[in-house]
């Protein structure tokens, strides 16, 4: 399945000027109203990627596709490890000015905008450093490791009028659009639950050979495995998917309870190999989600429940909630008004009570598979040129990452947690 650019751009188009598109995702709107390319020196957008290990190299290769079409120009790259440092410099054909040190990059070179990918703990000193400097951002999620550096960020952010983007690509995901359309429309009833997971089998180690749990290297390198600079899955994999659920409701939780442990990967890591949480919203819908490390049967999803239909929103497919009898009850039904005996096979799937619904499922977007990640980075190139960007864009990475750490504190406490108010914006 593939939608094109042209295909794509009907889609928003066909939503300008709708309420949803203006108050819901008025992001979208920059690709049918782009900010003029000049082709000059002069008009090129100079950007600066800091952090190039595994994501941070994704984002630099997207930058380098856009690099002709939107006459943008990756003028520095940034990174602590060596081997990384060097990989950036071979990725931008050595035409990048290379640094070891972020706080030097941002001082001797010209930047308009720096796209960040460094470790969560480096987020928000990098952020508002570059940001209090002139600079655009585009940093990766979640947005900070502790809850007064996310409030920080997003204080400097205000201060200084930059823009800050959080890196949630669904906000720029084909599905995601036309399925906030089917919501808006009705087409699955009230909602009255969201369920979410992300299981893997996957002992998660990013770099081995480090010297094992708790040296030097390994901290570095492995870092998301070590509480002092992250949540582990909570902040790495589960913030994707909270800030999914905030902007299908349109809300912000009132409540989140959860529980985590290490019952499979103990080799020393910190934090949890697997973790469940419950979150409140407004007018007692729920939201559940559950990770895991030691067993990928269930895969990703993200589901949308409402009384007369679920979407699923991972996986691209719409189902109704009563959806027409599977042709084996037909066959039966048949049968057993024409007063044949012949024997009934059970054990099917649809054969067992309250058994899960997979009939009738339709996709929701029919021709889809497009690069999320590349559309928000052509979007923030836009706004870069515009001189702003959408503030809701950048709220719903505030409110995110703000309920991404509140969600590691109840796992923590096993208390119900709420936002106290010196976090509101």
């Amino acid at each position: 399945m593939y939608i094109d650019r042209r295909k794509f751009l009907e889609m928003t188009a066909a939503l300008a000027g709708s309420s949803l598109l203006t108050t819901t995702m008025p992001w979208f709107s920059v690709f049918n109203n782009p900010a003029p390319v000049g082709r000059g020196a002069s008009d090129r957008v100079r950007i600066g990627v800091i952090g190039v290990g595994s994501r941070g190299r994704a984002l630099l290769l997207n930058l380098k596709e856009l690099e002709e079409s939107l006459n943008l120009e990756i003028a520095a790259v940034c990174d602590t490890y060596e081997p990384h440092y060097e990989r950036a410099i071979e990725l931008t054909d050595g035409k990048a000015e290379a640094f070891f040190d972020y706080r030097e990059m941002i001082e001797k070179v010209e930047l308009d905008g720096v796209v960040i990918a460094s470790p969560l703990h480096e987020h928000a000193h990098q952020t508002i450093n570059c940001m209090k400097a002139g600079i655009d951002v585009f940093c990766e999620k979640a947005m900070a490791r502790h809850l007064d550096d996310v409030k920080d960020m997003y204080d400097a952010y205000k201060e200084t009028g930059k823009i800050m983007l959080i890196g949630h690509q669904r906000l720029f995901n084909p599905i995601y659009l036309e399925a906030m359309e089917r919501l808006e429309r009705g087409e699955i009833g009230p909602i009255t639950m969201l369920r979410a997971w992300w299981h893997r089998n996957t002992d998660w180690v990013f770099y081995r050979g480090t010297g094992g749990r708790g040296t030097e290297l390994d901290r570095k390198r492995n870092w998301r495995f070590y509480d002092e600079y992250s949540a582990g899955m909570i902040t790495e994999l589960g913030s994707h998917h909270f800030q999914v659920a905030n902007w299908v409701l349109d809300e912000r939780p009132l409540s989140v309870m959860g529980s985590g442990s290490i019952n499979h990967f103990t080799d020393g890591r910190e934090v949890y190999d697997n973790f469940a949480l419950i979150f409140e919203y407004p007018e007692d819908i729920h939201f559940t989600y559950d990770c895991i490390t030691s067993n990928k049967h269930n895969g990703m999803q993200v589901q949308v429940l409402g009384n007369d239909g679920t979407l699923e929103l991972e996986s691209n497919m719409q189902f109704e909630e009563f959806p027409d009898d599977p042709p084996a009850i037909q066959d039966l039904i048949e049968d057993i008004q024409e007063g044949e005996n012949d024997a009934i096979p059970i054990g099917g799937a649809t054969w067992i009570p309250n058994a899960p619904i997979r009939l009738g499922g339709d996709y929701i977007s029919p021709d889809y598979a497009m690069n999320d990640t590349l559309l928000y980075i052509e979007g923030f190139i836009n706004f870069i040129r515009k001189g702003s960007a959408p503030e809701k864009l950048t709220n719903e990475g505030y409110w995110a990452s703000i309920w991404t750490l509140l969600a590691e504190e109840a796992t923590k406490t096993g208390k119900v947690v709420t936002m106290p108010d010196k976090y509101k914006i």
